[in-house]
């Protein structure tokens, strides 16, 4: 287990994360800190307890939207993926469909090349 120190909104906080993600934990205490610092410029010093919680509402917004776009990407994916399969399908289904026609007119080629392959019978005499 690694240990990571950060500051955030003038703090410094020592933090455990998991060995190699010590790089992560850095960014998003920026990210955090960037949150909280545009948010004390947009409204001024009302208070480090409620700047921190806007920060925190603002971020589990983003979060949220995010979210909700990755299930949209997501169910836009499986509907991709159903056309696809569904296309699949009809493409084997005419292929199939060709395929049977394609040996249906080789055997029928075939019998006829027999049948003009075979001596013609005399004809009988009409007059």
């Amino acid at each position: 287990m690694a240990a990571v120190v950060v500051a955030i909104a003038g703090r410094t906080y020592r933090m455990s994360c998991e060995d190699g993600e010590e790089q992560r934990i850095e960014a998003l205490a920026r990210y955090v800190g960037g949150k909280i610092e545009s948010m004390r410029e947009s409204f001024g010093e009302i208070g480090e307890q409620r700047i921190i919680v806007m920060a925190a509402l603002a971020i589990a917004d983003e979060a949220t939207d995010a979210r909700a776009k990755a299930q949209a990407v997501e169910a836009e994916f499986a509907a991709l993926r159903a056309e696809r399969d569904a296309a699949r399908k009809a493409n084997d289904a005419l292929s199939a469909r060709a395929s049977e026609a394609l040996e249906d007119a080789a055997r029928r080629l075939a019998k006829l090349n027999g049948d003009l392959s075979k001596p013609a019978a005399p004809a009988d005499d009409i007059l």
